[in-house]
């Protein structure tokens, strides 16, 4: 079995489902999931994690996440991006004077309502569907928080922009949000993850290069160990026979007395579990089932 993470990035055009299924066939894997969903219409960081690394992409999902994404004003369309119906138009172009002067309106932690056309559910089912069969969708506004957001560069008809954000947070909700602040129509004619928790960049790699490896000893160099996931929380390392215990699910002793919400428990540098450390213990919370090689 393979163990660990794969940084896709992401081509355009393409589901996260469908990063994810080619992922399985290429390493011949049943288990396998992404941390956080991209639109078809974004491109760049996917990580994709592989057999027990699953156990760990609740930590992805939760971290901070970066974009690079461009605005294109005087429009504002269905999906709030390329792909939907024009719904009103202006002729206001803001300078790129205006553009800095608003920008310190959506840093911070802000109020934003996702688009109608996002995965959200409603009564059970999802918005898009809901939206693409002409019901009225509404979805209630929710509070994020934005760590940084720069304009990159403008042309006469748009801008670009690069945000870090929190979990949750809609790119294309802010790109209509802020066109509106400045008194006209705005929606994303492109968008690309920069970051996706403790993943960057400069760790994918292009979907086709993957593919055309084909060669497992090769495509095992690009699979990071589990831990990466979990880089911003505290490693313990523990004997075998107190591992054994935490895999069966018993809590053991320990002389760290600071209480931690959750440690990643390693032994031999194999990691053994998620667990929750304090008051002299380890308890677990996740159990991973690793071989050691």
């Amino acid at each position: 079995m393979i163990h660990g993470w794969i940084i896709v990035d992401k081509p355009l055009g393409m589901s996260s489902a469908h990063v994810v299924a080619q992922i399985k066939r290429l390493f011949k894997i049943k288990k396998a999931g992404h941390g956080g969903t991209l639109d078809p219409l974004a491109t760049g960081v996917l990580p994709i994690a592989i057999g027990e690394a699953t156990k760990t992409l609740s930590y992805v999902l939760d971290g901070k996440k970066a974009y690079r994404f461009e605005v294109k004003w005087g429009e504002a369309r269905s999906t709030d991006d390329q792909e939907g119906e024009i719904t009103a138009t202006s002729d206001k172009k803001p300078t790129a004077e205006e553009i800095q002067k608003s920008l310190p309106y959506f840093r911070g932690t802000i109020e934003q309502t996702p688009p109608a056309y996002s995965a959200l559910k409603i009564n059970g089912k999802r918005a898009y569907a809901l939206a693409r069969e002409g019901k009225e969708v509404i979805l209630k506004s929710r509070f994020v928080t934005i760590d940084h957001l720069t304009l990159i560069k403008t042309t006469f008809d748009s801008a670009v922009f690069e945000v870090q954000c929190s979990k949750g947070t809609y790119v294309r909700s802010l790109a209509r949000d802020l066109a509106v602040h400045m008194g006209t129509y705005g929606h994303i004619i492109s968008l690309r993850r920069l970051m996706a928790g403790p993943f960057l960049e400069q760790n994918a790699i292009l979907l086709d290069s993957l593919l055309k490896i084909g060669h497992k000893t090769e495509l095992m160099k690009h699979v990071l160990p589990l831990q990466e996931a979990l880089a911003d929380i505290l490693a313990l390392e523990v004997q075998d026979i107190e591992a054994v215990k935490l895999r069966q699910g018993q809590t053991i002793p320990v002389t760290l007395q600071e209480k931690e919400d959750v440690v990643l428990v390693l032994c031999r540098g194999v990691p053994q579990a998620l667990a929750k450390a304090g008051e002299g213990k380890i308890t677990p919370l996740r159990v991973f089932n690793i071989e050691e090689r």
